[in-house]
């Protein structure tokens, strides 16, 4: 659990809603991550978790409400009270702000590991090359991955391509970081491996949303513990309160199943 959360919110969600045609899948989500927290998203599957992740960095537009980021609203601009959707290029500058780890990687699979690290901050970024490279191989060291930089990804383990996927992510030096059930595509003695690595970036003050069904790791690592049922927030707070003496019966019923 991080000791630097602060009390400035990272991360403001606001009565958003979503639907996909007939199906609502966010309704009315409100939602507050604190600067340096780690915040651990729990709930069944269709509860619209992996959405609500999209959202935050506008890889789905939300029907109603709003994100903000660090300050920014994410994906619009306010004039007056009417929210106007911003130019793709504007949102993809947004999002080198906000890290994204999906749960099947998405690797570059032409590109070395160390490529796939370089390629964002020198395009999006504009960094030189000779500082990315650099910046890059620390961020492998960082991830136990030194000595991987000229492979490909296809050479690698399912575990050490999460944490390529992380060190990419974190190659942006995003405000905030996502992870969309990391670690559900990987073999289970694969799983220690990645979860270890972003309880070293909790550890170090990094703003995380994970979405995760690592019940043990929400324990540890968690600053607030989220469970969303049909779309919405049904309980937020604490580890100890969430998991141990759950307020809410769809929560019991949920931990019972899983605990």
């Amino acid at each position: 659990m991080s000791s630097t959360a602060g009390q400035v919110s990272m991360v403001e969600v606001r009565s958003v809603h979503k639907s996909f045609g007939p199906l609502e899948v966010l309704r009315g989500i409100d939602l507050d991550v604190r600067a340096g927290e780690v915040a651990v998203v729990l709930g069944p599957s269709g509860s619209g978790k992996s959405t609500l992740l999209r959202t935050i960095n506008h890889l789905e537009k939300v029907d109603s409400g709003w994100i903000s980021v660090d300050g920014t609203l994410v994906g619009y601009r306010r004039s007056g009270d009417k929210l106007y959707e911003l130019r793709e290029r504007e949102v993809l500058k947004q999002r080198t702000r906000i890290g994204f780890v999906f749960q099947n990687f998405r690797l570059f699979p032409h590109l070395t590991v160390l490529e796939n690290l370089v390629e964002a901050p020198v395009s999006a970024l504009k960094r030189p090359r000779e500082q990315a490279v650099a910046a890059a191989r620390g961020l492998l060291d960082r991830v136990g991955l030194a000595d991987k930089a000229d492979a490909y990804p296809k050479q690698l383990s399912g575990g050490q391509q999460q944490r390529v996927a992380i060190a990419r992510a974190l190659a942006l030096e995003p405000a905030l970081l996502l992870f969309d059930e990391p670690t559900s595509a990987l073999d289970p003695e694969l799983v220690g491996e990645v979860l270890d690595v972003i309880k070293d970036l909790a550890a170090s003050g990094t703003t995380m949303i994970v979405v995760t069904h690592e019940i043990g790791f929400a324990r540890e690592v968690a600053d607030t513990v989220v469970f969303m049922d049909e779309g919405r927030v049904v309980e937020q707070g604490p580890p100890a309160e969430v998991l141990d003496s759950p307020r809410h019966e769809r929560t019991r019923a949920f931990l019972s199943k899983v605990l």
